[in-house]
């Protein structure tokens, strides 16, 4: 089990980014990441070449849900060169657009819908959407598991991941080592966490944003 650090507050890239990374930089994260707003996109640019001098695997969130604006950050993330674009549902017109580039696409299965985003949908329709997602060529999926309005969290990700051998990214209110072990358990690949490490909710006894990450990291290798 991994994760990714998401630079993001209430589903918004924090304004201080780029020094916030700084601040974090010696960490050993495999995997950093930013939502398409709450910043300029030249802000996101300079956080996305630190980022890739360093080595990480980079993911930009895609928080809006109507087609003009998915495809809008859709263009941004490639104009970016982000390895991964989570979020939003619409596959046939995405993944046109990133065929000329490296960005492997993971989109939402289930309903998204609202800001922050909520999931609607049963364990058989997040089954059906990740299958279709990956028949039609998507990396992966992103899902929202813990922002769920009909259905258990962990049959959601276990739906997920009964449909695909492809990564399962667990989006979204993973604020515990016990959530950790959970959806490991149900099979998730990756998850994100950006506002339980910012907030120092995911261990209150530490408060520094470093000790934060050193402890979500050893969550996760104790589910190896």
């Amino acid at each position: 089990m991994d994760f990714i650090f998401m630079l993001t507050r209430d589903d918004q890239t924090i304004e201080d980014c780029v020094e916030l990374y700084e601040s974090i930089r010696a960490l050993p994260l495999r995997h950093v990441g930013f939502k398409d707003v709450g910043v300029p996109q030249e802000t996101l640019r300079r956080l996305h070449g630190k980022l890739k001098k360093d080595g990480r695997v980079t993911y930009m969130e895609v928080v809006s849900t109507s087609e003009e604006s998915c495809l809008r950050s859709a263009r941004i993330g490639v104009d970016l060169g982000v390895d991964c674009l989570l979020g939003g549902t619409q596959i046939d017109l995405i993944l046109p657009l990133l065929k000329s580039s490296h960005t492997g696409y993971y989109p939402f299965p289930g309903i998204p819908a609202g800001h922050p985003t909520k999931l609607g949908g049963s364990p058989a329709r997040v089954a059906a959407d990740t299958k279709n997602a990956v028949a039609k060529g998507c990396a992966g999926v992103d899902l929202l598991a813990y922002r769920a309005t009909e259905a258990d969290p962990l049959d959601l990700v276990r739906a997920a991941r009964g449909a695909t051998d492809r990564p399962v990214i667990v989006a979204g209110s993973i604020n515990s080592p016990r959530r950790i072990r959970d959806i490991a358990a149900a099979g998730a690949d990756l998850f994100t966490i950006g506002t339980a490490a910012l907030d120092g909710s995911f261990y209150p006894r530490h408060g520094l944003l470093a000790n934060q990450l050193k402890h979500i990291l050893e969550a996760c290798a104790a589910t190896a």
